[in-house]
């Protein structure tokens, strides 16, 4: 059934070529195929798995708020992928067994490699397959992961990373008062918001340290992270290794100190070969120069390949493992696996354009995983996202100890 997203779907293309802010909305032609207007409500599709004794396994299908950009799958219209989900993945499920997770998960890939299934669609009827697998097993689906993958450790709440759209100074206040282990994303994407020298976000994080000091309680220590969507390299010219672009992350780290500094996105290039290359010129020189400001990866690392292409470089310090754009739930469990015992680290990531079931699937994806940070997903209202995966986490750790 068509159900709906937690956010928008934006046209990222025309707001960076002709789109002007209208309120909340955009004026603006759409350019990306797919979309009618420059932002247009998410949409999803729940996938219902119904078991011979009537219980039910649920996911959904969803895509991210760029949905068609960047390399990812087409735009997603949920009505369109109705038919393959309701006969020719039905089918191939019909009479499984609801406990062999990844067993039915590679039936669901082998379908992808004949039909070209959406990255949604896989991402949505996989984590319907853990739900039901969780349900026939009488398990949690932390403990179906653990089980199938041979992990040996006690599921432990992973630090959940909020984020504030734009309203970036009340919601940084909302995370502080909640003491959120990451915070606050900032939507910086524009050299508009990041200042033409970088200046407005210097100031912003001089007053998001003030008042995370001003407002936390003592001992509060949290992560910044801030996305800036390429903007570094819109501000200043190649090469992004020299003195002057490593004097502005200094004075970055400086203004958020003493709280450490992560920054996603910081130069986006033409393909995945140039961004590792960019980014390692850059965290190299970081390196270099003592600046400890580590670099995130976002863009040109939408699927398996492209994360384990960015770990294997040693280009970045985090990578984004963005679920949707991996598309069946596995391939997120792996790519989180890939960075162990490497000096990348993993961010369970996602967007706010998802739905409140696929962010409780992946709070269960980090309970057993164990990534260096999760998304409070979906919306841009901090709370809402942030008590899904708090909550889901909790709970699950409860069942699992009790």
């Amino acid at each position: 059934m068509v159900t709906t997203g937690g956010y928008y779907f934006d046209d990222k293309k025309a707001i960076v070529a002709n789109a002007d802010r209208d309120g909340f909305l955009y004026k603006g032609e759409a350019i990306t195929s797919g979309f009618t207007d420059v932002r247009q409500p998410a949409e999803a599709t729940s996938v219902i798995i119904e078991l011979e004794n009537g219980r039910t396994g649920i996911g959904d299908c969803t895509a991210v708020q760029y949905s068609g950009f960047g390399g990812r799958d087409a735009f997603f219209t949920a009505e369109d992928h109705l038919d393959e989900i309701e006969t020719t993945i039905s089918e191939a499920l019909v009479g499984r067994d609801a406990s062999a997770f990844t067993t039915n998960v590679e039936i669901l890939s082998d379908i992808a490699d004949t039909e070209e299934l959406h990255t949604a669609v896989r991402y949505g009827v996989s984590q319907a397959l853990l739900d039901a697998a969780a349900t026939a097993s009488a398990q949690t689906m932390t403990e179906v992961i653990t089980d199938e993958y041979d992990i040996d450790r006690s599921p432990q709440p992973v630090p959940i990373f909020c984020q504030s759209g734009s309203d970036r100074r009340r919601n940084a206040e909302k995370m502080i008062l909640k003491e959120g282990p990451v915070l606050p994303h900032g939507l910086f994407n524009s050299v508009d918001k990041i200042g033409r020298e970088g200046e407005r976000l210097l100031e912003y994080l001089d007053w998001l340290s003030d008042r995370v000091t001003e407002l936390g309680s003592p001992g509060y220590d949290p992560t910044f992270h801030v996305d800036i969507y390429g903007t570094v390299g819109e501000i200043f010219a190649p090469p992004y290794d020299r003195d002057e672009v490593i004097d502005y992350f200094a004075a970055l780290d400086d203004a958020a100190s003493p709280y450490s500094l992560q920054i996603e996105s910081p130069i986006e290039a033409g393909s995945r070969d140039e961004q590792i290359h960019v980014l390692g010129a850059l965290r190299d020189a970081l390196t270099e120069c003592s600046v400890p400001v580590d670099i995130i990866a976002d863009e040109f690392c939408n699927t398996y390949d492209d994360v384990t292409a960015f770990v294997d470089s040693g280009a970045v310090d985090v990578v984004q493992i963005k679920t949707p754009d991996l598309g069946e739930i596995t391939a997120s469990i792996n790519a989180v696996q890939y960075c162990e015992n490497t000096d990348t680290r993993a961010y369970l990531g996602g967007s706010c354009a998802e739905t409140d079931v696929s962010a409780r699937v992946c709070a269960q994806v980090a309970l057993a995983t164990q990534p260096e940070q999760i998304l409070a997903k979906p919306g841009m209202g901090v709370d809402e996202g942030y008590q899904i995966i708090a909550n889901e986490m909790a709970r699950t750790s409860y069942r699992i100890s009790s």
